[in-house]
């Protein structure tokens, strides 16, 4: 409500300075010609203009001597400069920022209507879930027991899209609690119920029904994988959503779903996902007349940006946790081809692609090890990695769509590893093979072996259940080479046409039952606590492309692997020999065309 000084210095009548120059300099008295002022203080009745503090020359108490002229309100916040009366400060539906609280409070406003915080109560279903509260330890869970985790991330994504999560008790598997449940949750006062689990179509999955019964199902399943079982409905006005049990189906249709609600709840829209174009590193098939989510490592291999699909079970939540985009397959497309562009919804900051390394090849858990070893040192550099067998590593490395690639081929006529292979398979090409490690494979059976499985002639038993190795992978060219040796046929073994696509992934299928025995590294077996009956020792090597070496990041893998810290952490696995750790053990020159006296081509 008044005009108020922009700079600290002396208040003045603007037409009394006028004519002053540096060789004319103008002398003022203070109280009667000039007033000082500071920032902010209300102008002087009487004056117009205010000169800076530097442009003020003190001669004594009384005198000042300026050196240029003012002109009429210099210096000078006049009345609603910034803010006039009845001039809108901030619109509906806006975020309040904090200047925004600065200017409300300077403007005089000191209350304002908000919305309220959208309440969104979440129910966990389940006569097998426990609670993390209700366990001092882990290994408090009882068999068929599974820790209740969906909550913690429901009730993260609530907050992140700013809304006041509630989490009720576990309710288990009965109509008559989950029916009371629901009716509580939607009499309480919520903005948006989640019902998690039991959306699905199995003998136990009340809540469609239940919902029908006390409210309306609007939707019950989504043309969409992972989340396909989603309920939408309502009850007694308040809208509910059952999210399916599998933590990236929970996940996948709280983002779809539930997010966009509690945002528009607010008045908000969602913000616009960040893509990029990618190139699949391998065929993605999908299922036609389905929207599909797939999870994908993604690097920048030269200038071409990568992506390696993740494993594709709802249930995977590693799979959200390393990914660093999600593909979304079009409903009426039965897939990518691999090298088809595809853009890619980023999880992650751009520049981090950057230093994503590329590893695409067989499984072997040392890459998980290298990935956590070069973060502990300090470098900002992630490692996708890409389960695809040895030689699938090798053709990664032809395509030129990873930066590495691991491998343990072995040559059954000589002996060797890898280097036949990689004289075939990248012929024309400048190689380095690096080693990794030396590791035990073997056969993986229970603790205890209580099928007394001695060697590869038991697995030929009736009463023997046996897990494979995908073709293409080393693992299954040494058992293929011991099967050989042994005299055995694949037709005599049950189970050899059943393929996993990694070590743990055989260990976990002993664990659980699922077969009798699994071919695989010594230290998957220890991990899971079960016993080991070795048959080689075999070397697992990694493939570079020799232009790479250069590359800051590949420096920083070789330093890696090189260290004590890396080794140490290795052999503690169990079944593996890291001595030789970023040892080059060949480097291999694209060959030249030659010709010889008679005019006849050759290589060498």
């Amino acid at each position: 409500t008044y005009h108020a000084a922009a700079m600290d210095g002396i208040a003045v009548r603007a037409e009394e300075t006028y004519g002053t120059t540096e060789k004319t300099p103008k002398q003022l008295t203070i109280g009667s010609d000039a007033l000082w002022i500071n920032t902010g203080q209300a102008l002087p009745e009487g004056y117009n203009a205010v000169i800076m503090i530097e442009k003020v020359h003190q001669l004594d108490d009384e005198r000042i001597e300026i050196l240029s002229p003012a002109y009429p309100w210099q210096n000078i916040r006049k009345v609603g400069e910034d803010i006039v009366a009845t001039q809108l400060l901030l619109p509906q539906n806006h975020v309040i920022r904090p200047y925004d609280m600065g200017a409300l409070a300077a403007a005089g406003v000191f209350r304002i209507k908000v919305r309220r915080i959208p309440r969104v109560i979440i129910i966990p279903t389940g006569t097998e879930l426990v609670r993390i509260a209700d366990l001092k330890h882990p290994d408090q869970i009882r068999k068929n027991q599974i820790i209740e985790s969906n909550s913690i991330t429901l009730s993260a994504l609530v907050r992140e899209a700013h809304g006041e999560p509630v989490v009720f008790d576990i309710i288990p598997d009965t109509p008559e609690q989950i029916r009371e449940a629901l009716l509580r949750a939607a009499g309480s006062e919520a903005d948006l119920v989640l019902i998690n689990a039991g959306s699905s179509a199995g003998s136990k999955d009340y809540t469609a029904g239940i919902v029908a019964e006390i409210g309306h199902v609007l939707v019950h399943g989504v043309a969409m994988m992972p989340g396909k079982p989603t309920i939408l409905g309502v009850i007694q006005g308040t809208p509910v959503i059952g999210i399916p049990g599998y933590t990236v189906s929970a996940v996948l249709s709280f983002e779809q779903f539930a997010r966009p609600l509690i945002l528009a709840l607010q008045g908000l829209t969602p913000p616009a996902k960040k893509t990029i174009p990618v190139k699949p590193s391998s065929d993605i098939p999908s299922k036609l007349g389905t929207e599909e989510f797939i999870r994908v490592n993604i690097g920048k291999v030269g200038e071409k940006l990568v992506a390696t699909p993740l494993p594709r079970s709802a249930g995977s939540v590693t799979t959200l946790t390393r990914a660093e985009g999600i593909i979304r397959i079009p409903p009426m497309t039965e897939g990518i081809a691999q090298g088809a562009e595809i853009d890619a919804e980023l999880l992650v900051d751009a520049e981090e692609l950057k230093n994503t390394i590329v590893v695409i090849g067989s499984h072997d858990i040392t890459i998980d090890i290298l990935s956590d070893e070069i973060r502990r040192g300090g470098r900002n550099i992630r490692i996708s990695s890409g389960n695809v067998g040895s030689l699938g590593g090798l053709m990664a490395i032809r395509k030129g769509i990873c930066h590495c690639a691991g491998s343990h081929l072995l040559d059954t006529q000589t002996g060797e590893y890898n280097v036949s292979y990689i004289k075939r398979y990248l012929k024309g090409m400048r190689v380095s093979l690096f080693r990794l490690v030396t590791r035990d494979q073997g056969l993986i059976v229970p603790k205890f072996n209580p099928k007394a499985i001695k060697g590869i002639m038991d697995l030929a038993r009736d009463d023997v259940s046996f897990v494979n190795r995908q073709a293409g992978s080393g693992t299954r060219i040494l058992f293929d080479y011991n099967l050989a040796r042994s005299g055995l046929q694949p037709e005599a073994i049950k189970g050899y046409d059943l393929e996993e696509f990694s070590h743990m992934s055989v260990a976990v299928d002993v664990l659980s039952g699922a077969a009798d025995c699994g071919m695989g590294i010594h230290a998957a077996a220890k991990a899971l606590d079960l016993d080991f009956i070795p048959l080689d020792q075999e070397q697992y090597d990694l493939v570079i492309p020799s232009a790479l070496l250069d590359d800051p990041n590949i420096r920083a893998v070789l330093e890696t692997i090189r260290s004590q810290a890396f080794r140490d952490r290795v052999a503690a696995l169990g079944g593996y020999d890291p001595s030789l750790s970023g040892e080059l053990k060949l480097e291999m020159e694209p060959q030249r065309t030659t010709r010889d006296s008679s005019g006849d081509a050759g290589t060498s």
